[in-house]
């Protein structure tokens, strides 16, 4: 099937990462047909590097302002039955394309997604993410696969169905999370999405608060933009309702109970028993990762993260708190994409 693929990464400014990408996907145990970096506009050798290792380049006449925008350019060009998306500072794993594109042989699958690692897990903004990742590709992802729902297909490593991309006129720059939307706008039009967790991929995550605040607020008002947007889309799915649902609560309640109901119980009672509420659920949060970790041969590093997860969950409550306020109390839209990774 790979055969009948083509991979496209949009690419601005990535000199320092473009070539491990591109060499991560020829080295696949089935490559695709055809590899197309689009090179947005880049000031630095983004495409010279690309084009020394054999790959189609193209070059908008000017950027194209986001990730999605770039794909788009590319996707015009593509006649292959199956097309890729993947970040231009993401590696697979050898067999990823194997695993992920056999799922789209069922006609009804439109797009598939598989598992992400960060590839650096240094800094302690990488650690929590690492934590994070693993919660969720081994906890939340395949519940929700198991009802064929998965609630994103990962901008960074997904494949779809060309034809039914491009009847969704490829990824829309409407939102500041062009991956939800189009895994929402797909469930809409009754078609199917998978996960499948053996299809591992590598992205790079922000090092520092710098890039993680940029990646924070795009997906906290991406997230928060989706939910308005598709609310009727979503209305007669059930299952997809209710993962919603449960984002949303868990987005807005729990956050605002993190940030505030709990310390401010503590003050008010003058009782720190309430504090424990930060850690209630840590059994249940930390048992998923701490599995896989011991799988990946890599316990200590993930005991070792730990701390550094309710780092960046409680700096996600914040940005997601803002997103909430801009967005649905000030009616003020986040539309200027920033990269932050």
């Amino acid at each position: 099937m790979a055969e009948n693929l083509t991979v496209i990464i949009p690419a601005y400014n990535e000199a320092a990462s473009i070539e491990d990408t591109i060499r991560s996907i020829q080295n696949q145990t089935t490559p695709p047909r055809e590899i197309i970096v689009v090179d947005d506009f880049s000031s630095d050798e983004t495409g010279e590097l690309a084009k020394s290792l054999g790959v189609s380049v193209l070059r908008p006449p000017k950027n194209t302002g986001t990730k999605a925008g770039a794909q788009n350019f590319a996707l015009q060009q593509v006649d292959t039955k199956f097309s890729m998306a993947i970040d231009a500072d993401t590696i697979l794993a050898p067999d990823a394309i194997e695993k992920l594109i056999v799922v789209l042989e069922d006609e009804e699958v439109a797009a598939a997604c598989g598992s992400v690692i960060p590839r650096y897990k240094n800094t302690l903004w990488e650690r929590g993410r690492y934590i994070e990742y693993l919660f969720a590709f081994t906890f939340y992802k395949p519940i929700q696969d198991y009802y064929e729902k998965p609630l994103i297909s990962s901008g960074c490593f997904s494949v779809y169905r060309t034809s039914n991309l491009k009847e969704q006129g490829g990824w829309s720059t409407r939102t500041m999370a062009e991956d939800m939307d189009l895994t929402w706008s797909f469930y809409a039009k009754g078609y199917k999405v998978r996960f499948v967790p053996g299809a591992v991929c590598y992205p790079i995550e922000p090092e520092n608060f710098d890039f993680m605040k940029k990646q924070l607020k795009r997906w906290s008002h991406g997230f928060i933009q989706n939910v308005m947007l598709h609310s009727r889309d979503t209305s007669h799915l059930p299952v997809l309702r209710s993962m919603i649902t449960i984002g949303v609560w868990d987005a807005v309640v729990a956050s605002m109970a993190y940030l505030l109901l709990i310390p401010l119980l503590a003050i008010i009672f003058r009782n720190p028993i309430f504090l424990l509420g930060y850690i209630i659920d840590l059994p249940a949060v930390m048992v998923p990762p701490i599995i896989k970790g011991f799988e990946r041969k890599e316990l200590a590093l993930t005991l070792s993260s730990i701390p550094s997860f309710f780092v960046l969950r409680t700096v996600n409550c914040l940005f997601v708190l803002e997103a909430v306020f801009s967005e649905v109390i000030l009616r003020k839209r986040l539309t200027v994409y920033q990269k932050g990774h």
